[in-house]
C-alpha cells in the first residue's frame, strides 16, 4: 500500500479508521460484502449522499472514497440552523429511502445488526444523525454505513428527527422552535397523515432504545459500548426519551395540528 494514514478521529466509533489519499480504510467485516452492494446500488442508481465502496486493501480493510467537508455535530451545528438547510436533511434521507427501496441484499447478506427495528421494509440507516453528515459546497453524504441493516423508514426518520432538531434534554442544544422543525421535516419527507400518527410514538421509542442497548451491552462489558456507558452516554439518551415522551402532544400538534 502506497500513501500516508491520517487518523480520522471524532465520533463514538472511529477507532482503526483512516484516510489514504482519496480513499477511507476502516475495519472489515461479515457483514461488509452485503454493506457495499447496498452502497453500489445507490450509486447505480443515483444517489449520491454515500461513499462508494472500493473493495478491500490488503489488509483486509474496507476501502471507501473519502467525502471531503465538515461533520455537523457538535461544533458546526450551525450549519443545520436554516428552514433550508433542514429541507436539504430531509430531502437527503427521503432520496436514500427511495432509492434503497429497490435494493435487493445478496441471498448471503449479513447485517450487523446492533438494535432490532420495527419491521424489515427496507434496509435502513440507523445512525443517520448530524455526526454521519459530511457538508461541502457540492455534495451532503451521510457515512458510516457499517450498522446498515433491516428496519423501517420511519424508524430511520424517527432516529434522524432526533438527531435534526434535536430532540433533547440538554438545555445547550435545547430549541424553542423544535416543533417547527418536526414538522418540516414530515412536510419535506412527505409523510403521510398515517405516517405521523405512526411515527409519533417512535420519537421517544426510538431514542430509549439507545439506552437500552448501551445498557446491556455494559453490563456485558462489550466495548465500545461500555466505554460510552460509563461516559454518560446512557444517561442521555434516557433523558431525551424522558423529554420526547413529556411533550408528546406539542409533537401531535406539530405533526397534525
Amino acid at each position: 500500500m502506497t500513501g500516508i494514514e491520517i487518523p480520522l478521529e471524532g465520533g463514538n466509533m472511529s477507532s482503526g479508521v483512516v484516510r489514504v489519499g482519496d480513499t477511507v480504510r476502516r475495519p472489515a467485516g461479515a457483514w461488509t460484502p452485503a454493506v457495499h452492494a447496498l452502497l453500489n446500488h445507490l450509486d447505480a442508481v443515483g444517489f449520491h449522499g454515500a461513499p462508494r465502496p472500493l473493495g478491500l486493501d490488503e489488509q483486509g480493510r474496507e476501502v471507501l472514497t473519502f467525502i471531503s467537508g465538515t461533520v455537523a455535530w457538535p461544533d458546526q451545528f450551525h450549519l443545520l440552523h436554516g428552514d433550508d438547510q433542514l429541507r436539504h436533511v430531509a430531502r437527503l434521507i427521503r432520496e436514500f429511502h427511495d432509492a434503497v427501496a429497490e435494493f435487493t441484499p445478496p441471498p448471503d447478506a449479513q447485517w450487523q445488526t446492533l438494535i432490532p427495528a420495527d419491521g424489515d421494509e427496507i434496509i435502513a440507516h440507523h445512525d443517520l444523525a448530524p455526526w454521519n453528515l459530511i457538508i461541502n459546497d457540492t455534495q451532503w453524504a451521510f457515512i458510516d454505513w457499517d450498522v446498515v441493516a433491516p428496519g423501517t423508514r420511519l424508524w430511520d426518520l424517527a432516529y434522524a428527527i432526533h438527531g435534526f432538531i434535536p430532540l433533547t434534554a440538554n438545555p445547550t442544544y435545547q430549541r424553542d422552535d423544535a416543533g417547527h422543525r418536526l414538522r418540516l421535516i414530515a412536510d419535506t419527507y412527505d409523510l403521510t397523515d398515517q405516517q405521523r400518527l405512526d411515527i409519533l410514538p417512535l420519537l421517544a421509542r426510538r431514542t430509549r432504545s439507545m439506552h437500552a442497548f448501551l445498557a446491556e451491552q455494559a453490563a456485558q462489558g462489550a466495548q465500545p459500548w461500555t466505554r460510552l456507558w460509563q461516559e454518560g452516554h446512557g444517561d442521555v439518551w434516557q433523558a431525551d426519551a424522558d423529554y420526547i415522551s413529556q411533550r408528546e402532544h406539542e409533537w401531535h400538534q406539530a405533526l397534525l395540528g
